[in-house]
């Protein structure tokens, strides 16, 4: 068994378990069964399962093979037709549109905060807490997304606080989860995206 690939920044892994979940939702709008596509990809199931997971262990080569199974090959085409993708093959490849950067940046703090809350779910009483606080503001165009959070909450359904929809992105602009983060956490979040930025304009 090959050695486990490991990413240098929580900003490479969150992005490579975007991935996988996005496969996973795929297979599943394509009614497949993991063992279906396991089968026409030609790897074991416990494979799919790590590739579906983010898991960084799978060879690109057995990601490849599965974008190509669900009709995906085409996004694979783009990354690889990019300017950032034809630069030196010692350059990194990044995202050429800045203005997704604090979109990313969002998301990656409420990953890191739903994270914490399967591990602690007593959190939930400190995001109470707070939706209580922010109802007292005189707003009038933030109560629905906070009447939103508050039934979110209530069901714990943590999936729609991470979920990459427009919905999803609206939510997150009046979101409580941030405020569970230590400082250091959000911190590092931070920097990994300002640094992602950099990257990007210098790539532009």
């Amino acid at each position: 068994m090959p050695a486990r690939s490991e990413l240098s920044s929580s900003l490479e892994q969150q992005l490579l378990v975007q991935l996988g979940e996005r496969l996973r939702r795929a297979r599943k709008s394509r009614s497949l069964s993991a063992v279906e596509l396991a089968r026409q990809v030609g790897i074991s199931r416990t494979t799919l399962s790590a590739v579906e997971q983010g898991d960084p262990s799978p060879a690109f080569g057995t990601y490849v093979r599965v974008l190509s199974a669900l009709g995906m090959v085409a996004d694979l085409a783009l990354v690889a037709t990019s300017k950032a993708a034809s630069a030196s093959a010692d350059e990194p490849v990044v995202p050429t549109s800045l203005h997704r950067a604090q979109d990313l940046q969002s998301l990656l703090m409420h990953q890191e905060a739903v994270r914490l809350l399967r591990k602690d779910p007593t959190l939930v009483a400190r995001l109470e807490q707070t939706l209580s606080r922010w109802s007292t503001r005189d707003d009038p165009n933030s109560r629905p997304l906070l009447q939103r959070w508050a039934d979110i909450v209530a069901a714990q359904d943590w999936n729609l606080a991470i979920a990459d929809t427009e919905e999803a992105r609206q939510l997150r602009q009046a979101s409580p989860l941030a405020t569970l983060l230590p400082d250091e956490t959000r911190q590092a979040i931070i920097r990994e995206v300002k640094a992602l930025k950099e990257r990007a304009r210098a790539a532009a």
